[in-house]
């Protein structure tokens, strides 16, 4: 298979995105004042929902993120409510696809929390989260939710494991344990049946995610794969990386063949990692630069080029990450076919960038907004373990649809020691590898002694309680 080079000056072709533009909100509409995390983990320390913006944050003596209402824009007070109970750095955070008040976030501290956000905010830090979750042997770099099935959580350890946990019983079910080296990141197919990794080892993998087993797998020597992402239903896979000459690179391929890239096309020589986000409704790609200030676009199509370049929103100021709003809280009425939630860490800003199609008419443009999924699970986490696919259930943004929120997130009653999957204990004196694995070992340790010292006192008490009462019913005078 001959591999397709890509020139910048793709033919002229006509697409109701042509004139797709960005637009920055005015400062009054951003969120200023934040105190963004200067951790230099490749993530984007940013999630968004129709309700909250969540951005991981500095925060002393562990990890911890806020979590901001969106209508709540400008200057953030310093002493702005956190969710900080982890103990290590918290490297990742996302919403639910189906609870808007659900989130989930991952750690150095090697675990994962589920937390549920009051409406209107938080108004006090929270420390205590809904479920905590322990299987990894080290730090947890990455999670995601699974596009379909309701409670099924995914995420990707430096212990080079996957773990897909059922949030209904707070158990890991299964485990994913091929890979060499650290995951870099994760991506699902739209309906759930399909996962796609890359990995520091250069290799790019698809896997079906309940048996772990690799359908397709692919040593990119040439092109150093960093991010992946599935394009909606075209069975095709885009990558980003960096080239045998150290420039920035995209790739596309055949889902099924993954012996030869379709297209490589060569970006630029700067050094950020490129983030790709793709639009299913609209067949757009967009690829970010992390340590840029520019956002380019492009048009997916079915035949060669494949890839059709639009145009690039040009920004002077630098993105440590990219938040994305669902598709249900765009503003239809301004034709927004897609919203950014940019962190610009050195003025401690977050700067929302809406991409518009320009259109002249004020009625509902069905042409750009097809049905897409909303906030309806199309199965259980039963249903998904026991081998049934669906596609998601979609929903019309016509006539500002108005969401009933159905599910409910019911959390589990745990008291287990041990954390067994495959037969094995993924707990069992896993002896850590360097001194802030330590560090974190003890410091977990340390706030279980903690907790366990408070249980006993709380104890001591009640005694004491108890025996003052005894000790007034035996002087009390027996009445004739």
């Amino acid at each position: 298979m001959t591999v397709t080079k890509m020139s910048w000056r793709s033919q002229y072709r006509s697409s109701k995105f042509r004139n797709v533009y960005g637009k920055a909100a005015c400062r009054e509409h951003c969120f200023d004042c934040v105190p963004i995390t200067k951790n230099v983990h490749d993530n984007h320390f940013c999630a968004v929902n129709a309700k909250f913006l969540a951005v991981v944050t500095e925060s002393a003596g562990g990890g911890a993120f806020l979590v901001i209402p969106l209508q709540q824009t400008g200057r953030i007070e310093p002493n702005f409510p956190k969710v900080c109970g982890h103990q290590g750095n918290v490297l990742d955070i996302k919403w639910s696809p189906f609870m808007e008040n659900i989130i989930a976030s991952c750690s150095e501290d090697t675990s994962v929390r589920i937390w549920e956000i009051p409406d209107g905010g938080l108004r006090r830090n929270m420390s205590e989260a809904l479920l905590e979750l322990y299987g990894h042997s080290r730090r947890v770099g990455l999670i995601e939710w699974h596009p379909t099935a309701n409670n099924i959580l995914f995420s990707a350890g430096y212990d080079y494991k996957i773990l897909i946990w059922n949030l209904e019983k707070g158990d890991p079910v299964k485990m994913i344990d091929c890979h060499t080296d650290v995951i870099l990141c994760m991506s699902f197919n739209t309906d759930g049946s399909l996962l796609t990794t890359t990995c520091k080892d250069r290799k790019l993998r698809v896997f079906e995610p309940r048996s772990g087993k690799v359908l397709q797998e692919a040593s990119c020597k040439n092109h150093k794969v960093n991010r992946v992402v599935f394009l909606g239903d075209m069975k095709r896979l885009l990558t980003t990386g960096v080239s045998r000459w150290n420039t920035r690179q995209i790739a596309l391929w055949d889902q099924e063949d993954l012996s030869m890239p379709l297209v490589e096309e060569e970006i630029d020589g700067l050094s950020g990692l490129l983030f790709p986000f793709y639009d299913a409704d609209t067949h757009m790609l967009y690829l970010a630069g992390k340590g840029d200030g520019n956002i380019r676009y492009y048009e997916i199509i079915g035949e060669k080029p494949y890839l059709n370049y639009l145009m690039e929103f040009r920004s002077p100021a630098p993105q440590k990450g990219l938040g994305v709003m669902p598709k249900y809280g765009l503003d239809v009425s301004a034709c927004e076919v897609f919203r950014f939630y940019k962190l610009i860490t050195l003025r401690g800003i977050i700067e929302p960038i809406s991409m518009i199609v320009p259109r002249r008419s004020e009625t509902y443009q069905e042409d750009i907004y097809p049905m897409t999924p909303g906030l309806e699970p199309a199965l259980n986490p039963d249903e998904w373990l026991s081998g049934i696919n669906r596609d998601p259930v979609l929903m019309s943004l016509k006539e500002g649809y108005k969401k009933d929120v159905k599910v409910i997130f019911k959390p589990p009653i745990k008291d287990k020691k041990s954390v067994v999957v495959n037969g094995i204990d993924l707990l069992e004196n896993v002896p850590p590898r360097t001194e802030n694995e330590l560090l974190r070992m003890f410091f977990r340790q340390q706030d279980e002694i903690r907790r366990l010292k408070e249980d006993l006192n709380q104890k001591d008490v009640r005694i004491r309680q108890l025996e003052l009462e005894m000790k007034n019913l035996r002087n009390c005078p027996k009445s004739n």
